[in-house]
C-alpha cells in the first residue's frame, strides 16, 4: 500500500495576518460567523435527485462555502478558504445515492441519528458499516460512498469536504442518478 505524500502546511505568525481593508478586528471576525438564525434549509440543492425518486430527499444548510451539492453561490455564508462545511437533514428512509469525490476527503459526523447505513465502495469491493449519534467517518478522494438513514427518526449530520471549492461528484454509471441533469 502505497502512502500520500506528507502535505506541509505553512505557519501563520500574527504578522502575517492582514485585516481586510475598511473592516475593524471584530467587523472581520464577525463576517466569519454564519450563525443558525440566519440560516434557512435548501431542500433544493439536491432537488434533481429528489425528483427523479423521493428516497433521495435531503435538505442542505450551509455554513462555510457552498459544498459540492452543485449550488455556485450562496451570499449567506462564510466564505470557504481551505474547506466546506454544511449540515444535513435526512428524513428517514432517505438515500444519498454513491458518488465520489476525485478532489477532496468528505467528512461525515452524525449530530443526531441512531442507524445511518454508509456504504463504501472501491474498485468492485463494498464496505458497509452503521454510524450513530457522535460517531464520524471520513472519506478519502476516489473512494464511493452513499448513506442511508435507516432509523425511524429524521437525522441531522454535519458535512465537512476538505477542499474549498469541490468539483461537483460523480455517481457509478450504472446509477440511475448519474443520468439525470441538474
Amino acid at each position: 500500500m502505497s502512502t500520500a505524500p506528507k502535505k506541509i502546511f505553512p505557519s501563520i505568525e500574527p504578522d502575517d495576518v492582514t485585516i481586510p481593508e475598511g473592516k475593524t478586528l471584530g467587523e472581520w471576525i464577525e463576517s466569519r460567523v454564519a450563525r443558525y438564525e440566519t440560516r434557512t434549509l435548501d431542500w433544493d440543492a439536491l432537488k434533481f435527485q429528489a425528483d427523479h425518486d423521493p428516497i433521495y430527499r435531503r435538505a442542505q444548510m450551509r455554513y462555510i462555502g457552498t459544498g459540492a451539492t452543485g449550488i455556485d453561490d450562496d451570499e449567506n455564508v462564510v466564505p470557504a478558504e481551505n474547506f466546506t462545511f454544511s449540515t444535513m437533514v435526512l428524513p428517514a428512509g432517505c438515500e444519498g445515492p454513491l458518488h465520489i469525490h476525485r478532489d477532496a476527503e468528505e467528512v461525515f459526523f452524525i449530530l443526531k441519528g441512531h442507524k445511518i447505513r454508509l456504504f463504501i465502495e472501491h474498485k468492485g469491493e463494498l464496505v458497509e458499516t452503521v454510524l450513530t449519534e457522535r460517531d464520524l467517518i471520513s472519506v478519502p478522494p476516489g473512494i464511493y460512498r452513499g448513506l442511508r438513514n435507516e432509523g425511524i427518526e429524521e437525522a441531522l449530520m454535519c458535512v465537512m469536504i476538505g477542499n474549498p471549492k469541490p468539483v461537483t461528484p460523480t455517481y457509478p454509471d450504472d446509477h440511475p442518478v448519474s443520468k439525470l441533469k441538474r
